[in-house]
């Protein structure tokens, strides 16, 4: 069953977006060769207490941080502890939380440090862009599946890295948010024919969207630890993340500050009015 939602539940999903993007925006002032992926998770937690939110992750299936902190090769799932982050390496932090059982979920990459590839900027660039395009896709009586196709189509259309090539994730991808930090669909980053075209988006309906992507192979597995998720090959990877509702006016972006005005409308699209103002 797809939950679809009313206008006052998105408001309080909303709410829970804001401060996702604030947590976001306190790491990603703190990210620095030295900091620890703990330390960033305290800094994630803090704003998420002082805005009266809970966090959606900590505890979720015994998982123990409020942000899950992946390094480099590290895809999702990262468990944040006592790892010096250092110079030239790349962190993605994903981060949720809960206002009054409505949830927020976004991820971020960022750089630590400078002298990082050139392939590495053009590597979370790409992976980032190709989330937007999905987001522009999220448009009334369009189908999931268009939302896969656009985040698929961009990232093929992009000039291969000076080494390597673009991987999409095949073993993660987006879905419903809502009650529950995870609901159906289950949002693939690229077109799977025998899945069909998939529901029609209406409004109320709520998405995840969140491409996973590597300078190698498509294909992951699991850690010892049984969250940390690593590409199979040891290439690189960026993960970026929004949560969306769309609305009778269009989408609005529940996680990006501005309700994703500004990069939607680069895009032709126009977000739909912020309930808050």
């Amino acid at each position: 069953m797809v939950e679809i939602k009313t206008p006052e539940q998105i408001l309080k999903m909303r709410e829970a977006g804001l401060i996702v993007a604030e947590a976001h925006k306190a790491c990603r002032e703190a990210v620095a060769p030295g900091i620890t992926t703990g330390e960033l998770n305290a800094i994630a937690a803090k704003v998420i207490e002082s805005h009266g939110a809970t966090s959606n992750f900590l505890g979720y299936h015994g998982f123990t941080g409020v942000i899950c902190a992946s390094v480099n090769d590290e895809v999702v799932h990262g468990i944040p502890g006592d790892r010096v982050l250092a110079e030239g390496d790349i962190i993605s932090i994903d981060c949720g939380a809960i206002v009054d059982g409505w949830h927020g979920d976004a991820a971020i990459t960022l750089f630590v440090g400078e002298g990082h590839a050139p392939e590495l900027h053009q590597l979370s660039q790409v992976t980032e862009d190709s989330m937007w395009a999905g987001i522009a896709a999220v448009k009334k009586n369009n189908r999931l599946s268009d939302i896969s196709r656009a985040i698929e189509t961009y990232i093929r259309r992009q000039p291969l890295p000076p080494r390597g090539k673009y991987g999409i994730i095949e073993d993660f991808g987006g879905h419903g948010i809502g009650s529950a930090m995870h609901m159906d669909p289950h949002l693939l980053n690229y077109v799977d024919r025998k899945r069909g075209r998939g529901l029609k988006l209406v409004p109320g309906f709520c998405i995840a969207i969140e491409p996973m992507v590597s300078l190698g192979t498509p294909k992951t597995h699991t850690l010892a630890d049984e969250w940390t998720v690593k590409t199979n090959d040891g290439t690189w990877a960026a993960h970026w993340e929004h949560s969306i509702a769309l609305t009778e006016e269009g989408p609005l972006v529940l996680t990006a500050f501005d309700g994703g005005r500004a990069k939607l409308a680069e895009l032709g699209i126009t977000a739909a009015p912020d309930p808050l103002g």
